[in-house]
């Protein structure tokens, strides 16, 4: 009777837990409608929704080995429901088309970290003939360096692509077609992030094409500086960095919100098909995702394959996006394995 009593015990505690995990992950789904300015312990859910997925595969594979197929419903629906938010970030993409030498316009997006401040231009060299060989149309950039040592590198690149242009500070469209004209996307004093767009005609069609770059998450900014703190011989409590690290994450989820919601009004008004291109800062499924995304399609989703990030290193998680008008098919989506930056760049063509 006592093992009775502890097996029934242990199956009711793995049921609870089962339940909690499936519960939380379907509030992690509908967390990527919930503004953080308002509703920020519901939009936080939506980053720990890989973790909630292998705790789901997890508690499935439990209860089919157990035999108990009743409970491993609840695992099941659960994980069905997840299929819109795995695609995001995983595609199988079997029959994907290659890439075809048929018309098109290729674009790329990448945050390029200042070049690393490398002095000799190597770096920004080396990238500008990557984007080259990949015959990239259009590059959005993000964190450009407008000259290593005495290396101009806006001439550089403006001389093999033809045609440019500059927003705010480290913001830098380039352009093998014709640039009609640019606006800047302006997300207050207390950033130095921004926004920018270019309408570039491309045979015949004008196309509004945005490059953004999104408030930081702070976490990278909270341990330098409690390094610094360090280094001066003050001790910093773990208590106190555990607060600062929630704050700062807070804080920059707000942030991108309001960012967010700034170049969803300019898109509203754009009159033409827009593309959009940059370091977001924020995950698939998110409230920035999604209200980026709007009415446009998810370039990965559309035609790439495989497991998608964006960030090197041990964050595998996808910050960098393009996304385009629905007006517009996407043939190929893909990530290059360039490593001058801590991100990977981004190439998405478009059948013309």
């Amino acid at each position: 009777m006592a093992k009775l009593g502890i097996y029934k015990y242990f199956s009711f505690m793995f049921l609870v837990i089962t339940l909690l995990i499936s519960i939380f992950t379907l509030f992690g789904l509908f967390g990527g409608s919930a503004n953080p300015v308002h509703e920020t312990a519901m939009a936080m859910i939506v980053y720990v929704l890989p973790l909630l997925l292998i705790g789901n595969i997890v508690m499935l594979v439990y209860w089919l080995v157990r035999l108990r197929w009743k409970w491993a419903i609840i695992p099941t629906i659960t994980l069905l429901c997840c299929i819109p938010y795995i695609g995001t970030i995983f595609r199988i993409g079997l029959f994907n088309p290659d890439e075809t030498d048929e018309p098109g316009l290729k674009i790329a997006t990448y945050n390029v970290a200042l070049f690393g401040r490398e002095m000799t231009g190597f770096k920004a060299e080396d990238i500008l003939s990557e984007m080259l060989k990949e015959r990239v149309d259009i590059l959005c950039i993000q964190e450009f360096m407008p000259n290593s040592g005495n290396k101009n590198n806006i001439a550089k690149y403006k001389k093999r692509f033809g045609h440019m242009a500059k927003g705010h500070d480290d913001m830098m469209v380039f352009s093998r077609y014709p640039i009609k004209t640019t606006g800047d996307i302006d997300f207050g004093p207390r950033t130095n992030d921004s926004g920018m767009w270019a309408d570039i005609s491309v045979q015949g069609q004008t196309f509004r094409v945005f490059n953004v770059h999104l408030e930081t998450t702070g976490i990278n900014r909270t341990f330098y500086q409690a390094a610094k703190q360090e280094m001066k011989g003050h001790h910093v409590e773990e208590n106190a960095l555990i607060r600062a690290i929630y704050d700062n994450y807070t804080l920059g989820m707000v942030n991108r919100a309001v960012q967010a919601n700034i170049v969803a009004h300019e898109m509203r008004e754009s009159p033409y098909p827009i593309i959009l291109c940059g370091d977001f800062n924020d995950v698939p499924y998110s409230y920035v995702y999604n209200l980026m995304k709007g009415d446009l399609v998810d370039g990965f989703k559309e035609c790439g394959s495989g497991f998608m990030y964006t960030m090197r290193g041990k964050k595998k998680i996808r910050i960098d996006y393009i996304f385009h008008d629905k007006s517009l098919t996407g043939e190929k989506y893909y990530k290059g394995d360039i490593n001058y930056s801590d991100h990977y760049p981004v190439f998405m063509k478009i059948a013309l």
